[in-house]
């Protein structure tokens, strides 16, 4: 049995509006997984205790009718009357009935639980597979708060829905059936329109009250995005002194969430109220029903109770059903917002023929390569070249060139728009995405770590090496040495996004990093920018070392680091400007030679101020 995917439902949701069929469609497969027999057996062992636990509660009351009719005898017989088999089977089917209930929810705990489990690790996959477009648009404490809600929702659903919702109509259909055997047909259909005006009047209320729900979701939302990207940003925030700022935007939230909070409040209060006069009259009816029919001897005492006591039993669970049938509406509309996460365009995906990269030497050709992240402004214009097997090409160029496009592309975080990137031969469009990754190693410019130890981080190039191995890595990095000398050493944490680490120290634990994962394909994107001169000159050497015999893609702001290289390409504007050797592209005297004179003179006034400063 092949399993629907869940993201068919969402592909074109709209705004403001809710598939509730929709939602619950894409969960029940995780509920009936295919080939997992003992979880189907669950299920299905589940829904009989239920069935068992509802036929026993609809049987107390008749027990109940007996016993008061046994007693409803003179005072000298009532000892000797009294049945006590009655009493022991009304006790033993209170108990029964808790038993069976509890063994309904040990039979399906698994269940639920393991579906909770796959749909959260599910779309956990899914945000990995995502493009980068996405994650470059998305808000992540949104994104966060859609799962997290999504996955209680699913939880909240199965556990008042099944075992709430659909028990309590089966109990009244069976109570509606023995009143109408038992009784005039008038106590059946009073207690039936009674319950049918109720569920009429939570159903109509509710989905009008369901835009204050939702505009409470929207803004507890946006305030929750707005707090976390104000917290990671908390430098910035601290560098502008917009702490008053940020608190204002994120009262502005709070405020929205107020407004529809009270909105939400008052119009509970006016369904609560609602639902109690409904209640009240029904049963109120019933009972003035029952007791003429007490008075005229065509009903018993016995009976009397017996309709009371289903009256009480049903309305009970029915005055909580209005609570739940809120929460469950609300439930879908949170696992709405998760599943439609699954409904997002994976935009990169590997072919169904696709293949695993095979790396013979490692060389890398961009053919007539064309990009743009938008059809109105184009990043590449016709880029070729070819960076052979062990050899080194640098990128030059000012800002906004497409220097990092050319990373992205290679990784294939975007594919291009025109023309082919190559390795070894083998289009990239036409491996598997995990084989290319797993053969190309990058040193980023904007570094950022894992809110773990220095060892999880420097690891996470190989999970699973040895700590000689984190250590090797480490040395090669120059960072070895400063990790020792922590309190902690390895097991240093180096705090959210690395923050506990300076900008140089959090470079050379991603130099680190992928040299434990000893790519053939190496890529440094700016990956000393951080770095003073002196400890730059160190790291260069490293890599020079880690390089050797490894095919090197340059990205690169600082001549200096490039001028080793064994081609240098200068673009600009998309395209390619020069070409050629350090010592060709300086006897050019065009753009790269322009370059290099203006960072040369800014060095040596860099190098000037330092020796004053020092003096003075």
């Amino acid at each position: 049995m092949r399993r629907r995917d869940p993201s068919n439902y969402f592909r074109n949701p709209q705004s403001g509006r809710r598939n509730d069929l929709s939602t619950i469609r894409a969960l029940l497969p995780y509920l009936w997984p295919p080939g997992e027999t003992g979880l189907r057996a669950r299920v299905v062992a589940a829904l009989g205790f239920l069935a068992l636990a509802k036929v026993i509660t609809v049987l107390v009351p008749l027990i109940y009718k007996q016993t008061v009719d046994a007693l409803t005898i003179t005072p000298q017989q009532a000892m000797i009357a009294v049945p006590v088999l009655l009493l022991l089977a009304y006790g033993g089917a209170r108990i029964l009935s808790g038993v069976f209930s509890e063994a309904r929810d040990i039979a399906f705990a698994r269940v639920g639980q393991g579906a909770i489990r796959a749909v959260g690790l599910r779309v956990f996959r899914h945000l990995h597979g995502l493009a980068l477009r996405f994650h470059l648009d998305r808000q992540t404490g949104g994104v966060s708060r859609s799962i997290e809600r999504g996955t209680k929702g699913i939880e909240f659903l199965l556990n008042f829905m099944l075992f709430n919702i659909l028990p309590t109509l089966l109990e009244i259909g069976m109570v509606t059936v023995v009143l109408w055997s038992l009784y005039d047909s008038r106590f059946a259909l009073v207690t039936f329109g009674t319950i049918a005006i109720y569920i009429a009047y939570t159903l109509g209320v509710t989905e009008w009250r369901t835009k204050f729900r939702r505009a409470m979701n929207e803004t507890d939302q946006q305030a929750s995005t707005k707090a976390v990207d104000s917290l990671l940003n908390f430098e910035t925030v601290k560098y502008f002194g917009n702490e008053a700022h940020e608190a204002a935007r994120y009262d502005q939230s709070l405020a929205r969430y107020e407004q529809a909070a009270v909105k939400s409040k008052v119009s509970l209060a006016m369904l609560n109220m609602g639902q109690g006069a409904i209640i009240a009259v029904g049963l109120t009816a019933v009972m003035l029903m029952a007791a003429d029919g007490v008075v005229k001897g065509s009903l018993t005492l016995g009976d009397f109770v017996l309709v009371n006591a289903y009256l009480v039993q049903l309305y009970l669970p029915l005055n909580f059903l209005g609570f739940v049938y809120r929460e469950i509406k609300q439930s879908l509309t949170d696992m709405e917002a998760m599943f439609r996460l699954l409904g997002e365009n994976a935009e990169i995906k590997d072919n169904d023929d696709a293949q695993e990269l095979r790396v013979t030497g490692g060389e890398v050709r961009f053919d007539d390569v064309h990009f743009a992240y938008d059809p109105a402004r184009p990043i590449l214009n016709g880029i070729g070249f070819t960076v052979p097997a062990g050899k080194s090409v640098a990128i030059v160029g000012p800002s906004g060139a497409g220097k990092s496009t050319i990373s992205r592309l290679l990784f294939r975080f975007y594919d291009v728009t025109g023309g082919g990137i190559a390795i070894d031969g083998q289009d990239i469009r036409t491996v598997t995405q995990s084989s290319l990754r797993a053969a190309i190693g990058i040193v980023p410019q904007d570094t950022v770590l894992f809110n773990d130890t220095i060892r999880y981080n420097i690891a996470y190039g190989r999970p699973g090496a040895s700590q000689d191995e984190i250590e090797q890595a480490a040395r090669l990095a120059r960072i070895h040495d400063f990790v020792i000398s922590l309190p902690e050493g390895y097991d240093t944490r180096v705090g959210e996004r690395g923050l506990k680490l300076s900008g140089g120290e959090k470079q050379r634990v991603a130099i680190a990093r992928t040299i434990l994962k000893a790519p053939a394909i190496l890529l440094f994107d700016e990956a000393t920018s951080a770095l003073d001169t002196h400890t730059e000159k160190e790291i260069q050497a490293s890599l020079r070392d880690v390089s050797k015999d490894r095919t090197t893609i340059v990205i690169a702001h600082r001549l200096s680091t490039v001028v080793d290289a064994d081609e240098i390409i200068v673009l600009d504007k998309g395209h390619i400007a020069e070409r050629g050797r350090h010592a060709e592209l300086i006897a050019m005297d065009g753009r790269y030679a322009d370059m290099w004179r203006k960072q040369q003179e800014a060095a040596l006034l860099q190098q000037r101020l330092e020796t004053e400063l020092v003096g003075a």
